[in-house]
């Protein structure tokens, strides 16, 4: 409802009596004759109620007509000049007394209709969402159209997704939620259950700061009806996902167990190449990309995938494909290359992968093989186990695992402040805040090429 009183009154170019508890900023739900006039659906929103001034005048003098029409707000076709105090009301519109009821009438229908088509494309990206993201991908995209927060909660008030500053908002979602008695700091809370009364899989609270009441409700409702089915089907590519990250456990692990369990999956090579690839843009699924390259190879899925990064095994045969095709990609990859080990034998070239990858992205290169990098992994590779650790323990100080990811990823980005803290995900400000934190911890400057050179060895013998 985009509609209010106030802008009712001014399209009408009628006065607007103040009288009841409505306000004039209260959103208009629908309109209707008099003569059909029997109740208000719902007290918080304003029904329009158009008629004659001696209709409107009699139905006031009648004690039961009047406490109904006190609820909603009398549209006056003409003056009237005496109305009582506890009523709304619009009087005097400057048309045709006869206009006055179809032009509203229009309007709320033209709204109506609009409303409905915003819904229907809202409902259209909520679906992509969840075919993307899953259910937190479906929470965060409704609580940005909402242009407020969104909480999941389960059927014990656990959370399952929030967005927005929902994660600020679980107490009052759980408390309008349950109906517990507890103070509720939020308002114009509103409650879409997530599955039927008889079979309750969760419960979706939502608030919008700006725009349609409505609109919020109803694109909440479309979004609950979403919810319900992903929280209810079963992702048969999860347990394949599941399967495959165990599998390449087994591979990293070696020995008869790998070698038998490679068997199994239908594997009869010798010997295989460990590989890690992602992409630069987010957008890209990385996953999705290996899997179709290795079924146009006719190559067994030895694949595992974690935040957006695939690391697996491909035959000694594929491994120039693969690099001509991540070469050839239209957005830009950073694929690694370990070396072709036995399979029994299979984490020296996980490794060399990985450390292959770290180069590509520094380098932002699409391939890089791990037999053909140049003076750091020479150096590393002949370190002492005692120079080792005199190296790594520059990164001792550093017992968050968040300060090491952060020193990591910004040395892999140059030094690059807006690149490292869009790969990192956080705001600027926190970067410079953890990067302040490193120096201090470690006596290191960043603004120092031999300090980075030497904290970049060092995480490279510390991994």
């Amino acid at each position: 409802m985009t509609r209010d009183l106030a802008s009712i009154a001014r399209l009408l170019g009628a006065t607007l009596v103040d009288g009841g508890a409505l306000g004039p900023k209260a959103p208009v739900s629908s309109v209707v004759p008099l003569v059909d006039f029997a109740v208000v659906p719902h007290p918080q929103f304003a029904t329009l109620v158009v008629g004659h001034p001696a209709e409107i005048m009699t139905a006031l003098e009648r004690d039961d007509r009047r406490d109904r029409l006190a609820l909603a707000v009398v549209v006056v076709t003409g003056p009237l000049d005496d109305v009582p105090d506890d009523v709304t009301a619009i009087v005097d519109p400057d048309m045709e007394p006869s206009v006055v009821l179809p032009t509203l009438q229009a309007l709320l229908a033209t709204d109506a209709a609009a409303e409905d088509r915003a819904v229907l494309a809202a409902t259209k990206v909520l679906a992509l969402a969840a075919r993307r993201s899953g259910v937190a991908g479906v929470v965060a995209e409704l609580a940005r159209r909402l242009d407020g927060w969104a909480v999941l909660l389960d059927r014990d008030a656990q959370p399952i997704a929030s967005a927005g500053a929902g994660a600020l908002h679980i107490g009052d979602a759980v408390a309008v939620a349950f109906n517990r008695p507890v103070r509720v700091r939020s308002r114009a809370l509103q409650v879409h259950p997530v599955g039927t009364d008889d079979d309750m899989s969760a419960f979706l609270v939502v608030t919008a700061r700006s725009g349609s009441t409505s609109r919020a409700r109803d694109l909440s409702s479309q979004a609950a009806a979403l919810l319900d089915l992903l929280l209810r089907t079963h992702d048969g590519s999860r347990t394949e996902r599941l399967g495959r990250a165990t599998m390449m456990r087994v591979l990293e692990d070696g020995g008869p167990t790998a070698l038998s369990l490679a068997r199994e999956w239908g594997v009869r090579d010798r010997t295989l190449a460990a590989f890690t690839l992602s992409a630069r843009s987010a957008s890209v699924d990385a996953e999705r990309v290996v899997i179709h390259w290795l079924e146009d190879l006719g190559a067994p899925h030895l694949l595992t995938a974690a935040h957006g990064t695939v690391s697996g095994f491909a035959r000694d045969e594929h491994v120039d494909e693969l690099a001509r095709r991540a070469s050839a990609f239209s957005v830009p990859l950073h694929l690694g290359l370990g070396s072709s080990a036995p399979i029994d034998a299979l984490a020296i070239s996980t490794e060399e992968s990985r450390r292959a990858h770290d180069a590509a992205v520094t380098e932002r290169r699409a391939v890089v093989r791990y037999r053909g990098m140049p003076t750091v992994e020479l150096v590393l590779d002949r370190l002492s186990p005692a120079d080792a650790r005199r190296l790594t323990s520059l990164l001792e100080p550093l017992q968050d695992a968040d300060l090491i990811d952060t020193l990591r990823c910004f040395l892999a980005e140059n030094g690059a402040w807006g690149a490292a803290a869009t790969r990192l995900g956080i705001h600027r400000q926190t970067l410079t805040a953890r990067v302040h934190r490193i120096e201090q911890l470690t006596g290191l400057s960043m603004s120092s090429p031999d300090d980075r050179a030497a904290a970049w060895i060092a995480l490279r013998a510390w991994a």
